[in-house]
């Protein structure tokens, strides 16, 4: 294989494929690359640091090898609640049976069970509902003591040892980030992972407290999945550098009709305040043991493209399923088919969110507009901290925007981002030497020929982030 292989994606929408045993070695990797992923995501709610660091070697080995930068996504596992376990390991719940709740921690059985949890004691009230094993089971609390909820059963079914359990109807007053979130958190930073995936935010408070612990080393990518966030959703946005709608706990604990809406806004206002949206979780999941997805699937991942998200997830499809790479290009194929359609450019336009009152947006919007008017082979984004790339594609232009820059930390951040192919760059000192080094990676990247038109925006001063003030339009010599 020669030294440089060249890897440049034909859609804008990227992909997120989750590491697993289905998909740890270097072989299923490079595949899992060549096929389409963008971005690597690692849960944190399996494996062990041990085996998260093997991943994080093996993807760094990998960027090397195409010299293409790869984000890194770790997902922290968050507080998940669960109940205890049981005598016999399972017990049958039978509608309308009451059943305890309660901090004991006696193995339990079809009268009672531990929930080693006292917020959600204390927090409950007559009338709660609290959902076991991913909502299959149902229960509404007739009393609350200091000790223990006395509940009716309204859906039974089969409880196992340590299911989770998800209380929809009330705020808990638990933190985002549990003892092993902030050692897995230490370690993923120390690793120099690029994205914090956090886990069952509630409150704009539990995005700043990562914030804090963070400290700029990675971009806090919060995970809407509690319909608390829904509440204070464009405060928890503002806050966050990347969002994702993470559909597993939140069709757990919305109603299922309001999901797709949910959605809808989570990506409409995420697009709004120019940040990375991704939409996640069960969108090709017959693929976990199919080599082909449903016609649902696919309208899922479609759905995503036309609402504009910046990226779509795998998650078992890629972590534990038979068929990784089949998942990886099917989710490629489904998602430039739909961008290769007048109808999703037609609804991108007229979903576009109107520039925000500043110097900056004013440039990016005319960046836009200028490429359209000339029919730029490309939008050159010169950008320290990713704040220009990210502005280019929140106007979600017809030109493909290269993100050039000199750190490699901003290059790995920006593959989530849509329609963004971030190069590494030499630094430059004057619009001149830009332009020269827009045209020349143009072309060595494949968008740009000689002759062509090509737009470049930069901020002025060179290297500070958040000065994007200049565009120039150029013809490549």
């Amino acid at each position: 294989m020669p030294s440089r292989v060249k890897i440049r994606r034909r859609r804008r929408t990227k992909i997120i494929a989750t590491l697993g045993p289905a998909s740890s070695t270097p072989e299923v990797l490079a595949r899992l690359f060549q096929a389409g992923a963008d971005v690597f995501r690692l849960n944190f709610s399996h494996g062990t640091q041990d085996d998260h660091a093997a991943r994080i070697a093996m993807i760094r080995d990998l960027e090397a090898r195409f010299d293409r930068p790869i984000g890194i996504l770790a997902d922290v596992q968050g507080p998940k609640l669960r109940v205890g376990q049981f005598a016999g390991g399972r017990v049958q719940l039978q509608t309308g049976q009451t059943f305890r709740l309660d901090l004991n921690p006696t193995p339990g059985d079809v009268r009672r069970v531990q929930l080693p949890h006292p917020e959600i004691i204390s927090a409950a009230t007559i009338g709660t509902t609290l959902l076991l094993d991913d909502g299959k089971l149902r229960l509404r609390v007739l009393r609350q003591r200091p000790d223990h909820l006395e509940t009716e059963v309204a859906v039974g079914g089969l409880l196992s040892d340590r299911k989770g359990v998800n209380v929809p109807d009330i705020m808990l007053p638990i933190p985002a980030l549990t003892a092993k979130d902030r050692s897995d958190l230490a370690f993923a930073l120390e690793h120099g992972v690029d994205y914090i995936g956090l886990s069952f935010v509630q409150r704009p408070e539990d995005v700043e407290e990562a914030r804090a612990i963070v400290a700029g080393r990675a971009w806090i990518m919060t995970k809407i999945e509690k319909p608390q966030a829904l509440e204070n959703l464009e405060d928890i946005i503002r806050l966050s550098d990347a969002v994702m709608v993470a559909r597993g706990d939140l069709g757990v604990e919305l109603p299922p009709e309001e999901v797709p809406l949910a959605q809808k806004r989570i990506v409409r206002i995420a697009r709004q305040l120019g940040r990375p949206v991704v939409v996640a979780t069960q969108m090709l999941e017959s693929m976990i043991s199919s080599p082909a997805p449903t016609r649902a699937e696919a309208s899922d991942v479609a759905t995503a493209v036309f609402d504009g998200a910046d990226a779509v997830m795998l998650s078992a499809e890629t972590a534990a399923g038979q068929f990784p790479f089949e998942a990886v290009n099917i989710m490629d194929r489904i998602v430039a088919r739909v961008e290769e359609d007048s109808g999703w450019r037609a609804i991108i336009e007229a979903s576009r969110p109107a520039p925000e009152h500043s110097a900056a947006d004013a440039i990016a919007a005319a960046a836009r507009q200028v490429a359209h008017t000339i029919d730029a082979a490309v939008i050159c984004a010169f950008t320290a901290s990713g704040s220009t790339a990210l502005r280019a594609a929140r106007e979600r232009p017809e030109a493909p925007i290269l993100g050039m820059t000199t750190s490699i930390q901003t290059a790995r951040r920006t593959s989530v981002v849509w329609g963004v192919h971030a190069v590494m760059a030499a630094e430059v000192h004057s619009m001149t030497e830009t332009v020269a080094k827009a045209s020349k990676t143009a072309v060595a990247e494949g968008f740009a020929a000689s002759g062509d038109q090509i737009v470049v925006i930069a901020g002025v001063p060179f290297g500070q982030s958040g000065t994007t003030n200049a565009l120039q339009v150029a013809q490549v010599r």
